[in-house]
């Protein structure tokens, strides 16, 4: 830190209690009561340097014997006037960034003018300051830091202003042209040339550059209106709306604790040290609002985790409803870039209705598809084979549809959950958002296992969100044996899995035919490379396995509706199928069957089979609800689905 030393004498006061001597060999003739503080000096050093002090030495020596005089109102106190003091007497003293504030404060309020004397304290601090001070960052900042402290006279001298638009100034420069702060905080000395000096000899190395944020950590020292006040003159000049969110998201790490809390490390706790003790929840509600006021409306400026921090930390502290609605809305703006343990924020509420805050996440989500739908880019064709064709935005909204699918099985096994919030949750996402059902056939499973109490109707309306076109085959196989499905919703997988499977095989021998041929062909041309041939012996191998797959899966359907096939052959036969027919008009589509053979040569009869083999399961268990038939009619009935 840069310095000037004024003065030539040798340090002639001391401090006794709280009382200040000069120990010149005379006595003291007059008292300056500073606070609690007594300093006995003498009328002429100060008189002869001071205006104001030469017009209340002369009124107090008139009107008493003993002179004293008060200054209650001196800027900085008891330690400055001590300053002032040891000036006015030509002791040796240093003027500093951290005191020339203070001083020229209080120098203008004692009027010591040129016309008491020449190189006065005003002219010698206002100098230092314009000439040292406002050409270093670090002293500008220093000095700005103790305007907190004489602020409305610092005002009237316009050391503020002056201070923020020199650290403005330096801001927005680019720091690597003219070697500061780098310099400044105590980096290598460099050659003229540029290049790094060890010992005075030139290395030859080049320093590192400076980032754009390397002055966060500095202006976070600033209180909160100083600093907001830097912010706005930054950019007044241009500076980027990424930086400047990133010194309030560094600001706001700084003096808001509970942002840290999820990551403490070694380097929070130590800046929380610096900064002093905590601010209390009141400053610390304050200054949350105010830093949702300075950041700018704009995605992707934040990291969504910051933004959630702070969301979780104004529900703590209770801040106004628009600003948690503002929280909402800027990660509503990024809400594809979220995770999974972000949304997972625990409700704050005193009702503690439920274990996570899902109507927040609902406002989340709702923020989001409203600005999706206002950019004009969210609605896809469907085509023919089922696959999805659309603008870029799908890409985003489908990450947020597996985030709140995944967020739906992570809630629902809260029994406090109800079914009306569970539902308007998963069916906020579009249908065209989720290629597949999967995510959302396990959160519907995990929270009807979670909610068993639910009757039958609550059951299939639940399960209605859900399309089981869009089921995987491995989930069509879970929901085909999952018994707290509705049986209507199991039929419908069952179907959709035939189809599936149906059309699995048929495409299988399709590319194998096709493969067969394109080999024969190959192989009668003349000059065919080795590359060539050897990837058709891995594409090859592939389908096998595939295939190998295919027939093993139908092998087991195959053997397990010959079984269903023997016990129902014991169960004996039937002439009525009217329970069978009551189901089937219910479902809304016909179910073809046909007989399980062995003998027939068909693959896509044998899956048919199979299938029908799982209805017959279904439909044992479906009948045995009903106590009023007896076991004749069940077995009458399965017999008449079979053999129909």
């Amino acid at each position: 830190m840069a310095c000037v030393k004024l003065g030539s004498k040798a340090d002639a006061f001391q401090r006794q209690g709280q009382a200040w001597f000069c120990t010149t060999g005379l006595p003291s003739d007059i008292v300056v009561e500073v606070g609690e503080m007594s300093f006995h000096l003498h009328k002429f050093p100060l008189l002869s340097r001071s205006g104001v002090l030469e017009r209340m030495i002369a009124e107090a020596t008139e009107s008493e014997e003993e002179c004293v005089i008060s200054l209650s109102d001196i800027p900085g106190g008891a330690k400055t006037f001590e300053l002032v003091a040891k000036f006015c007497y030509g002791v040796k003293l240093e003027l500093t960034a951290s005191n020339v504030v203070y001083l020229w404060c209080a120098a203008e309020r004692l009027e010591m003018t040129e016309e008491y004397g020449e190189g006065n304290l005003i002219s010698q601090a206002e100098t230092f300051f314009n000439q040292v001070v406002l050409r270093s960052w670090k002293d500008s900042l220093r000095a700005l830091e103790t305007c907190d402290d004489v602020l409305a006279h610092a005002e009237e001298l316009h050391i503020v202003k002056r201070c923020i638009e020199s650290l403005a100034a330096k801001a927005s420069t680019d720091p690597n042209l003219f070697g500061w702060p780098v310099l400044e905080r105590g980096g290598p000395l460099q050659s003229p040339g540029g290049s790094v000096l060890w010992n005075g000899i030139s290395t030859g190395a080049r320093p590192k550059n400076s980032s754009a944020d390397w002055w966060y950590e500095d202006v976070s020292n600033l209180s909160l209106p100083l600093y907001k006040r830097l912010i706005a003159v930054m950019e007044s000049r241009g500076i980027r709306q990424e930086i400047i969110a990133g010194s309030l998201a560094f600001y706001a790490k700084t003096y808001l604790p509970m942002l840290n809390r999820r990551q403490v490390s070694g380097e929070s706790s130590t800046r929380l040290t610096q900064v002093g003790s905590p601010l209390s929840e009141d400053d610390q509600k304050i200054l949350l609002e105010e830093i949702d006021g300075l950041l700018p409306m704009q995605k992707g400026l934040v990291q969504t985790k910051f933004l959630f921090g702070l969301l979780r930390t104004a529900m703590i502290l209770r801040v106004s409803p628009s600003c948690i609605s503002n929280l909402e809305k800027r990660i509503g703006m990024q809400l594809d870039q979220a995770t999974l343990e972000d949304l997972l924020m625990p409700n704050f509420s005193y009702s503690m209705e439920t274990l996570y805050n899902v109507d927040c996440v609902q406002r989340i989500l709702d923020h989001f598809l409203a600005m999706d739908q206002a950019t004009g880019c969210a609605s896809p064709c469907s085509i023919d084979d089922g696959q999805l064709i659309g603008s870029p935005s799908l890409t985003p909204i489908t990450m947020v549809a597996k985030l709140i699918d995944g967020y739906l099985a992570e809630v629902a096994p809260d029994i406090n959950l109800k079914l009306p919030k569970f539902q308007a949750l998963a069916a906020a996402v579009p249908e065209y958002a989720r290629p597949l059902d999967d995510g959302l056939y396990r959160a519907l499973d995990i929270y009807l296992k979670s909610h068993p109490w639910l009757v039958e109707s609550e059951r299939e309306q639940l399960c209605r969100l859900m399309d089981c076109q869009k089921l995987s085959l491995e989930a069509c196989t879970h929901a085909a044996q999952n018994e707290r499905l509705p049986i209507r919703i199991i039929f419908q997988v069952l179907f959709f899995e035939q189809l599936q499977l149906r059309t699995s095989i048929a495409g299988c021998f399709m590319v194998s035919d096709n493969l067969d041929g394109s080999r024969q062909l190959r192989s009668g041309l003349v000059g065919s490379t080795e590359g060539g041939w050897a990837s058709a012996v891995k594409e090859n191998q592939v389908l096998k396995v595939g295939m190998d797959n295919m027939r093993m899966r139908v092998s087991e359907l195959e053997k397990e509706c010959s079984n269903m096939r023997q016990e129902i052959e014991k169960l004996g036969r039937s002439k009525g199928s009217s329970a069978w027919g009551t189901v089937s008009k219910k479902l809304g589509f016909k179910m073809k069957s046909q007989m399980c053979s062995a003998q027939e040569g068909s693959v896509s009869n044998q899956n048919n089979n199979a299938a029908n083999s799982k209805v017959e399961k279904l439909k044992e268990r479906h009948v045995k609800h009903k106590k009023s038939c007896s076991i004749s009619d069940k077995a009458s009935s399965v017999s008449s689905i079979v053999h129909s």
